[in-house]
């Protein structure tokens, strides 16, 4: 199964665009930090990552200050290209 439950905060969004068909599409990077045990020792983990919605997650999204934090649910995909991964944002809520 693919699903992704992602905290993170919002670190920068491209302007809304709209795909072939019509549909809003936000492209933005996300940034999380976290502390977690791994082989018994703490380990702290910073990471970024592309994401995309569509649609009305698109146009919600679209509308947050960068640098809130949240909590992501979605999928990971190749970026067009196959050599990026890239969160499919589905949902989003206030962590």
């Amino acid at each position: 199964m693919n699903h992704v439950v992602l905290t993170a905060c919002i670190a920068e969004v491209n302007a809304l665009r709209h795909t072939p068909a019509g549909l809003p599409a936000l492209d933005m990077r996300l940034e999380h930090e976290s502390s977690i045990e791994e082989a018994g020792q703490m380990r702290q983990v910073k990471m970024a990552i592309k994401a995309v919605a569509f649609g009305a997650m698109a146009e919600r999204i679209g509308q947050q200050i960068i640098g809130s934090a949240w909590k992501f649910t979605g999928f990971l995909a190749n970026a067009r290209g196959g050599k990026h991964i890239v969160l499919h944002v589905l949902d989003f809520q206030q962590d």
